[in-house]
């Protein structure tokens, strides 16, 4: 509330894509990737402790957010392409990023085949390391009743696998996040978002121990032992592989630690990103 920021748009390869910017301009970047089908907001309480430091951008990846909706499956290939026209299109060589669930998803990738555009990265829910059927199910069900009939009572479950206490699940965020879902063409953005939760495509796009044994970027990955089992066993696994990683573990907390526990996340990550 008491940020000075900007929101604008951008011409991202083609995509008209939603971001929101705070800091200095001539401060190192932070990049900042949200989860599926979830938008800049997320990054709402990070912005103003990143921003004392750091060119803090939050995007809307395509698809999602009120960025621009193509019609054509969204596979990590596309999120990774999508995130570097976005740098380019702004001029930005190099940053660090943070990314949630999905958005650490493309970030993993990112950093393996672009490590050039990388200084560090920060990984919440770490993802695409395994496949679990009964996860992708389970969010392939919510997602699709929250915009085939984008209700309230359809949009609130959205959050009860990420954020763990319910005094956090704010009525602003289901709101916006209902905004979001009744747009005329999230129907069609939805599905193409999904593609990711069939087991086939999921297993083409995953980052693989072999490459996570090859990145040496320095990494900080947040475990959230109350969340998904998944997402800490897939921290916990590139912990193991990549030879640059420290971890800090925070309990209570699910997707959304740096929403759920700034207190925590905030200054452990800041340090982590000024190299202390």
């Amino acid at each position: 509330m008491k940020l000075a920021f900007c929101q604008n748009y951008v011409d991202a390869g083609g995509i008209r894509t939603r971001y929101v910017e705070a800091g200095p301009k001539d401060a190192p970047v932070v990049l900042m990737i949200h989860g599926t089908g979830s938008s800049w907001e997320c990054f709402c309480a990070t912005l103003s402790s990143h921003s004392e430091h750091f060119r803090c951008i939050a995007i809307d990846m395509a698809g999602s957010g009120f960025s621009d909706r193509p019609d054509e499956p969204y596979e990590i290939g596309f999120y990774v392409n999508h995130v570097l026209a976005f740098m380019d299109a702004l001029g930005i060589e190099k940053a660090s990023f943070i990314g949630v669930s999905l958005g650490a998803w493309v970030t993993s990738r990112l950093v393996v085949d672009h490590p050039e555009r990388v200084e560090k990265v920060t990984l919440l829910a770490p993802s695409g390391l395994i496949i679990n059927n009964a996860t992708m199910t389970r969010t392939k069900s919510v997602r699709n009743a929250a915009v085939d009939d984008p209700s309230w009572e359809n949009i609130r479950p959205v959050f009860n696998s990420i954020l763990y206490k319910e005094e956090d699940r704010l009525a602003d965020l289901v709101q916006v996040r209902q905004a979001i879902y009744r747009e005329p063409n999230m129907k069609m953005a939805m599905n193409n978002i999904l593609v990711l939760q069939n087991a086939d495509v999921r297993e083409r796009n995953l980052v693989t121990e072999e490459e996570w044994r090859g990145v040496d970027k320095p990494i900080f990955i947040i475990l959230a032992p109350d969340d998904n089992p998944d997402y800490t066993t897939t921290g916990k696994r590139i912990a193991e592989l990549a030879p640059n990683v420290r971890t800090l573990t925070i309990e209570k907390v699910k997707h959304w630690a740096h929403f759920e526990a700034p207190d925590i996340f905030n200054p452990a990550n800041l340090e982590f990103l000024l190299g202390r």
